[in-house]
């Protein structure tokens, strides 16, 4: 009786131990109990009712990647390219992930090629090459309307490449190269043109400042002719004045010394006389300087008798 409570406590025992589990972080264990959803485990320890619990799905609660395989889609001026996208997504309800779609990757692939070709489909070819970012925003906004009721969110959606047709991609190449050469074309003209302004501008410059060193040396010969003839004009003003300084001076020493008339009538005979040693032919004499002559004779005269 012992042996049979021993097994059956040690059956029980071992039939617990078997129903723990161990929830690990960002995971989550949706539990049925028979047959019907029952409960959602997060983090931690739980013990499931043997034989009445289940473990319906085990979901990870971190952001996924999935990385779908190139897709054929038609553009609006009909043309067919290859297109393959990345969706970045997360669980955020388990309930709905485990019983809202079967395969949800596979749903989820299926409606991004849909979504794509009905974007592409109204977009152009040159369009389709510069629009990624609204192509992304409008992938993303149809996707997570369309798998929030299977508990996913989709957090970014990227065009991951754009393959268009050889022949476009040549054509496009050639595009570009005869772009590329009237840029170049554009640029060296520009180049050109801005030199051939530098050296007119510089010629003005030059000619300009020729005008205007011209134009000073003008002034300076001007200013130096005019100190010269003011100098030349203070030179005689002054030699003037020390003529008339001169006479001054002769006329005080005579009135220094009481010169009688006699004696200023002689020096006046004096300067006649060397006024006769001249050229001239007529020289007129005054009245008082001849009878001083008169006189002057008269003495020389006496003086030799």
């Amino acid at each position: 009786m012992i042996s049979v409570l021993i097994v059956l406590m040690a059956f029980i025992l071992a039939l617990i131990i078997g129903n723990i589990r161990i929830v690990a972080q960002s995971n989550a264990f949706v539990i049925e109990r028979l047959g019907a959803y029952s409960a959602t485990w997060s983090v931690g320890i739980h013990v499931k009712i043997p034989f009445i619990d289940r473990i319906a799905g085990r979901v990870s609660l971190k952001e996924q990647v999935a990385d779908f395989d190139p897709q054929p889609v038609i553009t609006k001026d009909n043309v067919t390219m290859m297109i393959d996208t990345v969706i970045y997504m997360q669980i955020t309800d388990p309930k709905l992930y485990t019983y809202g779609v079967v395969n949800p990757m596979n749903a989820i692939e299926n409606l991004t090629s849909t979504t794509l070709r009905n974007i592409i489909g109204e977009l152009e070819l040159d369009e389709t090459l510069t629009s990624r970012d609204m192509i992304n925003n409008r992938m993303r906004i149809v996707l997570d309307e369309a798998t929030d009721p299977w508990g996913i969110k989709v957090n970014r959606v990227e065009v991951k490449n754009i393959a268009p047709p050889r022949s476009i991609q040549e054509a496009m190449e050639k595009q570009m190269r005869a772009e590329r050469e009237r840029r170049e074309s554009i640029l060296k003209a520009e180049g050109e043109k801005q030199s051939a302004i530098l050296v007119a501008e510089g010629q003005k410059a030059s000619a300009i400042l020729k005008a205007e060193a011209e134009k000073a040396a003008i002034i300076l010969q001007a200013e130096a002719a005019r100190e010269a003839a003011i100098r030349e004009a203070e030179g005689e003003a002054q030699a003037i004045l020390n003529i008339q300084k001169a006479t001054a001076d002769g006329l005080s020493m005579i009135k220094a010394v009481s010169a009688d008339e006699a004696l200023i009538k002689l020096k006046s005979l004096e300067t006649l006389q060397k006024v006769a040693d001249g050229q001239a032919t007529k020289i007129i004499i005054p009245s008082d300087i001849q009878n001083l002559a008169g006189l002057v004779t008269s003495v020389t005269e006496l003086a030799k008798k």
